[in-house]
């Protein structure tokens, strides 16, 4: 599913026009954004956490020069998924198997 099959989802189901339903997650996508930014973790009961991760800093290599590279200490969003996100997901009787793989190059 895309951005914009959400958007024409969720105003089938709630009667509220698609633009403002585009509005609306706009405006969500980029207060998480903002919130992670000012280094703040995100909690949404029922559903999940968006958090800030802390990455070490370590040696990495690039193969196509063979050489060692310093990778810094970084921080990097994540998301946690709650723990009735996590039963629904596994109670589905729908993920009993691989999703089928959808090609975006159909013309």
């Amino acid at each position: 599913m895309r951005k914009a099959d959400l958007i024409n989802k969720i105003s089938e189901k709630t009667g509220i026009p698609k633009v403002d339903v585009l509005v609306t997650l706009e405006t969500m996508f980029k207060e998480v954004k903002a919130t992670l930014a000012n280094g703040e973790n995100l909690y949404v009961r029922g559903f999940g956490s968006f958090i800030i991760k802390k990455r070490a800093a370590k040696i990495g290599r690039n193969i196509k020069k063979n050489i060692a590279v310093a990778i810094p200490e970084h921080f990097i969003p994540s998301f946690k998924p709650a723990k009735e996100f996590l039963l629904e997901i596994k109670n589905s009787p729908h993920i009993k198997e691989e999703p089928p793989v959808k090609e975006d190059n159909e013309d």
